[in-house]
């Protein structure tokens, strides 16, 4: 009976010890959405997603998906193995069921990474994440850094008020991941400063590589009031444009009922204005294709491809109040055949990035426009256009300086102008800079300039324009003026 009690009880230990060691997969993958994407619709989605597809799958362990307050979303899957893991990715490339979803999403900004990880997750209410990526420095001694990497948590991060789990794990390549789990953003805030003062952590991030780390702070969409975020302004504004679309008259909602103002010059103020250009709307409505929607402070600008009274490029702008939608601009072209270099008003790059240097890359518009289209610095040209590297959608330019300085050739030649007389409002989001303008252009006309840029390292190297003549006030429809 001993014998017997010793090799049970030795069954038990070795069963036990097997289990704690066997390791799962984290798998992590972050990414945007494209720029049009109302992210109330795909936060949804992405909850259908879980329950009728991942979580169908083999290996499934657990799913969480969330965003961090400039729109960044990363989704974390947990998998019994790697073999699953990549099966699940492979069949849902391929899967009817969640190409709506994918469809969404900007696979230019996409990662995805799998990490083998020892522990198990169980943190299941918490409502904010953090994952940071990087490699340690070369040289490192990885038995040093895994005992200092314990000793965080132990020291330090599992002391702090709110917190849940925190995991780490390593991949083939020997990148490190840390996800630490909280139960709300104020208490992850809270600790943020601390940890990067204490002894422990100074010791831990000096074994690691500063260039490759990478570190991410999200609201889990599942604490989101109703599983979705409130809508952003950015979101009114496509689904308003969408609805054109739909037929949808729950957007209209987004307009402030007593005051709107409108500079349109065709159309009156307020929601009767608005709501006399939908009655006279020809049979089957309008169409309205948003192309780009971007987002600055109290401004929401977009590039939409129109049927309005026949095909159209259009650029609106939107200011808010309190949530509301309270003035609007605008500025239409009709759609021209592609320009010399084969390119349309609408084509090109869509991806929005360098969140960061919005107001660097919007200051350089503002200067670009003074300097060179105002002051006729034209030495400057190329301090502010990027002259290798110039990619052109005005439907008679080609692409390049070349193609700028040809157009000015051909103007000054048949006694044309362009000539910008005033610049009145500069918007950005991140690499992509509208700016509105008034001058003269072809004979003369007073003409109203709506220029959207993209900039790489502080140059402008894409632009789309609507170069629209403004009408005879004896026809305007209010007294707001285009600008």
């Amino acid at each position: 009976m001993k014998i017997k009690n010793v090799i049970g009880i030795l069954a038990i230990v070795i069963s036990v010890t097997s289990c704690s060691e066997k390791q799962t997969v984290l798998e992590v993958t972050t990414f945007r959405t494209k720029s049009k994407v109302n992210n109330t619709v795909f936060n949804k989605l992405d909850a259908e997603v879980e329950e009728n597809f991942t979580a169908n799958q083999p290996g499934f362990i657990k799913r969480q998906s969330a965003v961090d307050d400039k729109g960044n979303y990363v989704v974390i899957v947990y998998w019994d193995t790697h073999e699953n893991a990549e099966a699940s990715m492979n069949k849902f490339m391929t899967d009817a069921s969640v190409v709506d979803y994918a469809s969404m999403i900007d696979g230019s900004t996409m990662n995805m990474s799998r990490y083998s990880i020892n522990d198990s997750f169980n943190a299941n209410n918490s409502e904010f994440i953090e994952v940071m990526s990087f490699d340690t420095k070369s040289g490192t001694d990885l038995d040093t850094f895994n005992k200092t990497n314990k000793k965080v948590e132990t020291e330090f991060t599992g002391k702090q008020k709110g917190f849940k789990q925190r995991l780490t794990g390593v991949n083939e390549k020997e990148k490190q991941v840390v996800v630490i789990y909280w139960d709300t953003k104020s208490n992850s805030d809270v600790a943020l400063q601390p940890f990067m003062e204490a002894p422990i952590s100074k010791e831990f991030m000096k074994m690691m590589n500063q260039h490759s780390v990478s570190m991410g702070r999200y609201q889990t969409l599942k604490s989101l009031k109703n599983n979705t975020m409130e809508l952003s302004n950015k979101d009114k504004v496509v689904a308003l444009l969408n609805s054109f679309n739909t037929g949808d008259q729950t957007p209209i909602s987004f307009i402030n009922p007593n005051k709107y103002i409108q500079h349109n010059l065709g159309v009156a103020d307020g929601l009767a204005g608005f709501g006399e250009v939908m009655h006279h709307a020809p049979e089957g409505g309008f169409k309205a294709n948003v192309i780009r929607a971007f987002e600055d402070g109290d401004y929401v600008f977009t590039h939409t491809e129109y049927d309005f009274f026949g095909p159209k490029a259009g650029f609106d702008v939107f200011r808010f109040e309190d949530g509301l939608i309270v003035e609007h601009w605008d500025n239409l072209l009709e759609v021209q055949k592609p320009n010399p270099s084969g390119r349309t008003q609408f084509d090109g790059t869509t991806t929005i990035s360098d969140l960061d240097k919005t107001e660097a890359n919007k200051n350089t518009v503002k200067d670009f426009i003074e300097k060179v289209l105002l002051g006729h610095e034209m030495d400057k040209l190329t301090t502010y256009i990027n002259p290798t590297n110039y990619v052109q959608h005005n439907p008679a330019v080609a692409d390049g300086l070349d193609g700028f300085g040809a157009a000015m050739k051909y103007f000054a030649e048949n006694g044309l102008v362009m000539e910008y007389t005033k610049l009145h409002k500069v918007l950005g989001q991140g690499n992509f800079v509208l700016s509105m303008s008034e001058g003269k252009f072809g004979k003369g006309d007073n003409t109203a300039f709506y220029d959207l840029f993209r900039l790489e390292n502080g140059q402008i190297v894409e632009h789309w324009d609507v170069i629209s003549p403004i009408p005879a006030k004896e026809s305007w429809k209010n007294t707001n003026g285009k600008f």
